[in-house]
């Protein structure tokens, strides 16, 4: 299975991602001819070899106007955009449409964690940082890059996201941002020991959409890995690796949530299990048990991921009569698993 694995031990910034992620394509300049070539207005791509650490990888830099982003010399404009503009900007251009509708939900998923942050809805957002139009070229290029290499799953490791302030157009603001933190809700994710900020808005919108999972990195064969060197330099190698290759199973980290039940009734039981599968869990089942004073009993247990541990915690304590939860973590490798119909002489066949 064609696995790509994301190794964000530096935090993760669309330009690194894009970066990254044309050292594993065969064509980088076709590649990178192909996004100058779909009209954002103003903007010119370019993709250098560039060491950091003695290690030797690949920098992207986005010039708008003949400025890049992070100058201070672009205009008040290009930093400020709706996101109807964005909207519009992005289903213009001459994208595949799988692409087009990565990149928009992309930015929709920024919108709505920068509305949620300021209190106001999507449609009055007005990005800053995120909002330029290098920062289009990032979202499109690495959604097209990703089109391109059509991994059959996309892993990346837990998240560094830094740790101090950073200065943007509200003010001085904590590390991670607000947007980025909120974007990040659910996503392993720690400090680390660079002050900096490691993480983007867009990397972190970039890796909630084309994530599949957040692990230690996988039993896997790598045919390529390729660096995406970030602007800055922290006294560490600042880059996103991504390794690409062949593995077989992928491997998730679960939680068993489980409880002691001897005074509910089966009907009872059957409608919290109900509860449990909607509010996430991967399964549910029973098992019959002996408790004190030889009271024949039911363990209720569930198999979910450790981001909805907290809310089917909640849902047990409030559809059972237990007084407590345990849980444990496991590893589990699994086969992929698809779902498609096909079309057979005697008629559509779900398989």
């Amino acid at each position: 299975m064609k696995t790509l694995y994301l190794d964000c031990g530096m935090g993760a910034a669309g330009d690194m991602l894009m970066a990254a992620l044309l050292e594993l394509v065969p064509e980088p300049e076709r590649m990178i001819a192909k996004i100058n070539a779909l009209g954002i207005p103003s903007v010119r791509v370019a993709a250098s070899p560039t060491v950091r650490c003695g290690i030797r990888g690949t920098h992207v830099s986005v010039t708008v106007n003949g400025e890049e982003e992070g100058s201070g010399n672009l205009s008040h404009s290009l930093r400020h955009t709706g996101m109807e503009e964005i909207t519009s900007l992005i289903a213009g251009l001459g994208l595949p449409d799988r692409v087009r509708s990565d990149a928009l939900t992309v930015y929709q998923s920024i919108a709505r964690a920068e509305g949620k942050v300021h209190g106001v809805p999507v449609s009055a957002v007005h990005f800053h940082e995120v909002g330029t139009m290098d920062a289009v070229v990032d979202v499109v290029g690495v959604s097209l890059l990703l089109d391109e290499l059509a991994p059959e799953a996309i892993l990346a490791s837990p998240v560094c996201v830094g740790s101090g302030q950073v200065k943007c157009a509200h003010g001085l603001l904590p590390i991670p941002a607000p947007a980025t933190a909120l974007l990040m809700t659910g996503i392993p994710s720690y400090a680390g020991a660079v002050s900096g900020e490691l993480c983007t808005p867009t990397g972190a919108a970039l890796l909630r959409h084309f994530v599949r999972d957040f692990l230690p990195m996988p039993m896997m064969t790598a045919e390529k890995i390729g660096y995406g060197m970030g602007s800055r330099d922290y006294g560490a190698v600042n880059c996103v690796r991504a390794f690409w290759g062949e593995s077989v199973y992928p491997q998730r980290r679960l939680v068993e949530l489980c409880c002691n039940l001897d005074d509910m009734t089966p009907e009872e039981i059957a409608f919290a299990e109900e509860r449990l599968f909607a509010g996430g869990a991967l399964d549910v089942w029973t098992s019959a048990i002996q408790m004190k004073k030889n009271r024949p009993g039911i363990q209720l247990s569930c198999l979910c991921r450790e981001e909805q541990r907290e809310e089917l915690l909640r849902l047990l304590f409030r559809n059972t009569s237990t007084l407590g939860v345990r849980w444990r973590g496991w590893n589990r490798r699994e086969l992929m698993r698809s779902e498609r119909t096909v079309q057979t002489p005697g008629g559509p066949v779900h398989v």
